[in-house]
């Protein structure tokens, strides 16, 4: 496996667009992006579980619960939730791409961000569909571009992989910097691949995947409403179809597993005003379970993250997140440490502090990515979280975000 350009257009068949249509009022910022299969292609998608939620979540669980879809479409400015008449400007939206690009409107996905519970009509799209076709090409990062609401950077990514001689991609775009929080979904992340898979594998490929990947991330506790994660593949490459699990499945589900990383790990380094990305490995849990829940626990304590953020070797802040986690631990076999690209520093063992060197701690802490590593000694089970610090800006950014 390596590491290629192209994001979600890295693989055969696949084209993106992303410009502005009126979404947004400021006309240098794209605000809606399409991706285009020239074939049908088998499709999965992970939805948020928050009981609030967008209107195009329920159209595109419609379109394709046969398993197949052929384009995605998603805005950003807006988030058609909480909107009388949402649903039908959802499948307005598909007619009038399918009716464009001469598919079936119920081969469309359709997706949505942004503020939450403002009027929303079909006029931009009538604006931006045609300019979205004629504007497809390789131009992931204009798609990327597209869904964006207050991210700071792209979120993209494409590997190439074999599976039985035969090359195959995978690539993803992403948006996601603030409403993360785990338990599927917490962020837009549009996959496509060549690879050709049926939908049933494809489905449990994703479905496994997540809960490791976007499931484990955390910038701010709050889940959004209009969040998934789908993955399209239409089978260009010429591999056998991927019908049952063995080797070639396993080959797929790596490829998947190192997209969805990537883009994790991009997501919680771009959260709202953060400054860090914060890494918390958990080894030596009795079960996979423990180690999950110590992870998000520490991941998502607000007292840790401002630690973080200060530079703040608090490791009593990391403690404290794992013995309110609920997870049967052993607070006397605890070790934690601090690592990063600075060095690593060890600050608590048995549960108990250890003497460190505040100054290696402060330069291990003042990096840009931080791992936070716990050992909990009672097994062999292990665990990853991702987030970032909490600083002054994500007050600043949600203080006025719909103003």
């Amino acid at each position: 496996m390596k590491m290629i350009e192209g994001g979600v257009c890295a693989a055969k068949g696949f084209t993106a667009a992303g410009v502005h249509c009126g979404i947004r009022k400021n006309k240098t910022k794209r605000d809606i992006a399409l991706i285009y299969s020239e074939r049908n292609a088998a499709a999965a998608a992970v939805y948020t579980t928050n009981l609030v939620k967008g209107a195009p979540l329920a159209v595109t669980k419609n379109h394709i619960s046969d398993g197949y879809a052929q384009a995605i479409i998603c805005n950003s400015g807006n988030a058609n939730t909480c909107n009388t008449g949402g649903e039908q400007l959802a499948e307005d939206t598909c007619k009038l791409l399918a009716e464009e690009l001469s598919l079936k409107a119920s081969d469309i996905v359709v997706a949505s961000t942004g503020v939450i519970g403002l009027p929303m009509d079909i006029e931009p799209f009538k604006v931006g569909i045609p300019l979205l076709h004629k504007a497809l090409g390789n131009n992931s990062a204009e798609a990327a571009e597209g869904i964006m609401t207050t991210d700071t950077r792209l979120k993209e990514v494409a590997v190439s992989f074999e599976i039985d001689g035969v090359e195959c991609r995978i690539g993803g775009i992403a948006k996601g910097s603030g409403m993360i929080h785990p338990n599927m979904a917490t962020m837009l992340v549009f996959i496509t691949s060549d690879c050709a898979i049926s939908p049933a594998m494809l489905q449990k490929a994703l479905s496994g995947d997540i809960a490791e990947t976007f499931n484990m991330i955390s910038i701010d506790g709050d889940t959004s409403t209009n969040d998934m994660v789908c993955v399209l593949a239409n089978g260009m490459a010429g591999n056998k179809l991927i019908d049952s699990e063995g080797e070639a499945f396993n080959a797929f589900m790596k490829a998947l597993n190192t997209v969805s990383v990537y883009l994790c790990r991009r997501i919680a380094g771009d959260g709202e005003g953060a400054t860090k990305l914060l890494e918390c490995k958990v080894d030596g849990a009795a079960d996979k379970q423990t180690a999950k829940t110590v992870a998000k626990s520490v991941i998502c304590s607000s007292l840790t993250k401002a630690a973080m953020f200060g530079a703040d070797a608090n490791w009593g802040r990391v403690l404290c997140a794992i013995g309110y986690s609920g997870a049967p631990v052993d607070v006397h076999k605890i070790g934690v440490s601090f690592k990063s690209k600075a060095g690593e520093v060890e600050v608590c063992r048995n549960g108990e502090g250890v003497e460190f060197s505040e100054d290696l701690a402060k330069k291990v802490l003042t990096e840009s990515e931080i791992e936070i590593l716990v050992s909990l000694n009672d097994g062999d089970c292990s665990s990853t979280a991702w987030g970032c610090d909490l600083t002054y800006d994500y007050v600043k950014i949600n203080g006025d975000y719909r103003t």
